[in-house]
């Protein structure tokens, strides 16, 4: 292992990544800064800059690790058993976490008073949250010593390929106007939600396209974001894990997770599969919080989204940029006159997120992502529910051959995976093996689709129950 300044710093080699340990003198950054350490199979050099990562990271542990036959690096942020943990029962199996699409680790993060993950590792469990490929801190060609984000690396990548990455930028280049398109329709899905406002003050299409701007100088260096469903399946969540196990070794081999919307769909998908194949399953329960593989039943407000489907397909668009639709539709929903108020309640229930915290998850948790991934995931709205990309597998066709313990969790005022399609989902895994609730009360608090995982009522309601599930099926 190579690393200077060593003491402000403490890097371990793996097998498969490597780890950066916060200082606890310095809350919420990561110590010194830049060192290097000899990393993974591929015996390349990683290097992170302080500046970099400290504003952005806040858990106790940052650690990468590479997934096979990819340039994709992911992010794991890990939380360590907190000393608040101490004479509470001792923990078997650590516990990963996973996000909804588009999103990075900083929904579980929110603030110290606001931190799903803190929360867990208050209560003994070692707690890793993922960053899937393109999310977050993960990281593209980490290559010759340097950990790099996402478009730095694609931008180096054009330079070192001198003319012919050059003309590969111009190339892509051409698919501005055709994002523009389909960010157009999206803009026009957002304002068919909403009457007729004066257009002094509704002016999302300019606001939207100003971001775009912004956004198509990084455009021309999206040259990999070309993926799905399934690569998170078969290759991101895997990866993580066998790190996880290789880091933890727990026992038995097997991981305790949870799965916020597209989180855990992923885990749901996973059960599928390896019932399919006859596969170990690597777990020893989930909990999924605003998840199902089967959105027909419903009146989900995403089925919004479907018209888009086909005009993104037929004109080949590699990304949809989440991200700044929501930045520049975000004052419009929070801010008087709330033309646009409706968005917020996507996200969550009336009075369940502080401004300020709904704020900064609306402005920093989601990203761009690759087409092909949403043409995948609406498939959840046709007939037999969510299929792999091939289209011939169906995901819910094998729940029902699983043996492992499920917590269901569903929101009363959950806009987007209302109770309904969470239930068409549990509904398919034996009773021996499925928990379901729904929280929200008539008279309130109600639940969007955050606020299982970060709304002012979940440290007295939705914790005690994942803690109980958890504890109770984390036996070896």
């Amino acid at each position: 292992m190579l690393v200077s300044h060593s003491d402000l710093w403490s890097m371990t080699r793996t097998t498969t990544g490597l780890c950066m340990r916060s200082d606890p003198r310095r809350p919420g950054g990561i110590s010194g800064g830049p060192h290097w350490v000899k990393v993974g199979p591929r015996a390349f050099y990683g290097v992170v800059s302080e500046n970099k990562k400290s504003p952005i990271f806040t858990g106790d542990e940052l650690h990468y690790v590479s997934v096979p036959n990819s340039d994709w690096t992911l992010a794991l942020w890990r939380y360590l058993p907190s000393p608040q943990s101490q004479g509470r029962p001792r923990r078997n199996h650590p516990l990963l976490l996973l996000s909804g699409v588009a999103t990075n680790a900083i929904g579980y993060d929110l603030s110290p008073q606001s931190s799903f993950a803190r929360y867990m590792s208050s209560q003994g469990f070692d707690t890793w949250i993922l960053e899937v490929r393109g999310a977050g801190l993960s990281t593209y060609r980490m290559d010759f010593g340097k950990v790099k984000q996402p478009l730095d690396a694609m931008r180096d990548s054009s330079v070192e390929h001198g003319m012919d990455g050059f003309l590969e930028v111009r190339q892509n280049s051409a698919i501005v106007s055709q994002i523009s398109d389909v960010s157009q329709r999206l803009v026009n899905i957002i304002e068919k939600g909403q009457l007729p406002v004066p257009e002094q003050f509704l002016d999302l299409q300019g606001r939207f396209f100003t971001r775009l701007e912004e956004f198509q100088k990084q455009l021309d260096l999206i040259v990999k974001y070309d993926w799905d469903f399934d690569h998170y399946l078969e290759e991101d969540v895997p990866a993580a894990m066998e790190y996880i196990r290789t880091h933890c070794k727990p026992k038995d081999g097997k991981l305790l997770a949870i799965g916020h919307s597209m989180g855990g769909i992923l885990l749901y998908a996973m059960l599928s599969r390896c019932c399919s194949e006859g596969r170990n399953f690597g777990f020893t329960s989930i909990a999924t919080l605003g998840s199902s593989l089967d959105y027909t039943t419903s009146k989900s407000s995403l089925k919004l989204l479907l018209p888009l489907a086909d005009p993104a397909e037929a004109l080949n668009v590699p990304v949809i940029p989440i991200g700044a639709l929501l930045s520049a539709a975000h004052p419009l929903a929070s801010r008087p006159p709330y033309f646009l108020s409706w968005l917020s309640s996507q996200v969550s229930a009336q009075g369940m997120l502080h401004p300020e915290l709904l704020d900064k998850l609306v402005l920093n948790n989601f990203c761009t992502v690759p087409a092909k991934l949403l043409l995948q995931l609406t498939t959840a709205f046709q007939e037999g529910g969510l299929r792999d990309r091939s289209g011939t597998f169906f995901y819910k066709d094998y729940l029902r051959k699983s043996n492992v313990p499920v917590l269901a969790l569903a929101g009363d005022q959950d806009l987007i995976c209302p109770p309904e399609a969470v239930y068409e989902t549990a509904k398919l895994i034996s009773e021996d093996f499925v928990a379901y609730k729904v929280f929200g009360e008539p008279r309130g608090p109600h639940y969007g689709h955050y606020d299982l995982v970060g709304g002012r009522m979940v440290a007295d309601q939705v914790y005690p129950c994942l803690i109980e599930f958890l504890s109770r099926n984390d036996v070896i």
